[in-house]
């Protein structure tokens, strides 16, 4: 029997796509779920807008606050300096443990994983030293290391061999960036989470793009190659007999196929509405 994933309630669309009360909506029947599980980070939305810098990581704050929560797991993600798309970051030392530090003060217990995100170095001596800052915050702190987006996961393992992360991977039907981190880091002393699993967004043929679609609004192209389209039909079939049900949606065939990753410990839904989440529970 394959091991059930958690589930991590996404929010890089908070403050774009989706607004203050309809995140609100959607943590709310997350938590009456039973799940607890979110990611954030310090430059969610990513829409190249500078006035929305920081807004996802505001409505979590505040509905936290205003619900008195203490037993969320929630992870952030941080170092990225801009919502600009720019691999512009600060990963020193004093920075790390000064923002872990702020997360800390605003998230409290709810505070599970702080996460790197996005390190395109390739010195050790830097990346050492990045990582001897967050073990220190995450010592403080009482909870978990984890990477994401480095361009060098190799480096990351000279310097760091006995140290447990989670690590978030792009892994959808198109694309898999596992394969980069698994020879470094084995899945079984590393929890590996999958994002982007919808492939940004993308429809499955005959599916329609609403305006306000994540994949249209982030400027993606809906025309599909020969290719694309063969792939994602041959394997909404062959998940559809494995599942006995038939696979309609891109979620659906995105969702089913990060399930049947073994190295994977969870993923990171983005979801966009109440409904949306319940279909993603139920399925």
């Amino acid at each position: 029997m394959k091991k059930k994933k958690e589930l991590v309630l996404g929010t890089a669309q908070w403050g774009w796509t989706i607004g203050r009360d309809k995140a609100f909506e959607i943590l709310e029947h997350w938590l009456s779920a039973g799940l607890s599980a979110i990611d954030c980070a310090t430059n969610y939305p990513i829409n190249r807008q500078p006035e929305c810098f920081g807004a996802a990581e505001d409505i979590l704050s505040e509905f936290i606050e205003a619900h008195g929560l203490k037993n969320l797991d929630v992870t952030m993600k941080i170092g990225s300096m801009d919502n600009m798309r720019t691999p512009d970051n600060n990963l020193s030392p004093s920075f790390i443990q000064m923002i872990g530090h702020e997360y800390g003060r605003i998230l409290g217990d709810n505070l599970g994983c702080l996460m790197i995100h996005w390190d395109n170095r390739d010195r050790e001596e830097d990346i050492e030293a990045t990582l001897a800052g967050l073990g220190w915050v995450c010592d403080e702190l009482n909870c978990r290391k984890g990477i994401s987006g480095v361009r060098m996961p190799e480096a990351y393992a000279r310097v760091t061999a006995t140290d447990s992360f989670d690590i978030q991977v792009k892994h959808n039907v198109l694309f898999s960036d596992l394969g980069r981190y698994t020879p470094w880091f084995p899945s079984d002393v590393h929890r590996y989470y999958a994002y982007g699993i919808n492939a940004g967004g993308i429809k499955l043929p005959g599916e329609a793009y609403s305006g306000a679609s994540t994949y249209i609004v982030r400027g993606g192209n809906p025309e599909l190659s020969a290719e694309q389209i063969n792939r994602l039909s041959a394997l909404t079939e062959q998940y559809s007999r494995e599942k006995g049900t038939k696979i309609s949606r891109m979620w659906q065939l995105g969702l089913t196929h990060a399930e049947s990753e073994p190295l994977l410990h969870g993923i990171v839904a983005g979801i966009s509405s109440v409904g949306q989440l319940r279909d993603l529970i139920s399925w």
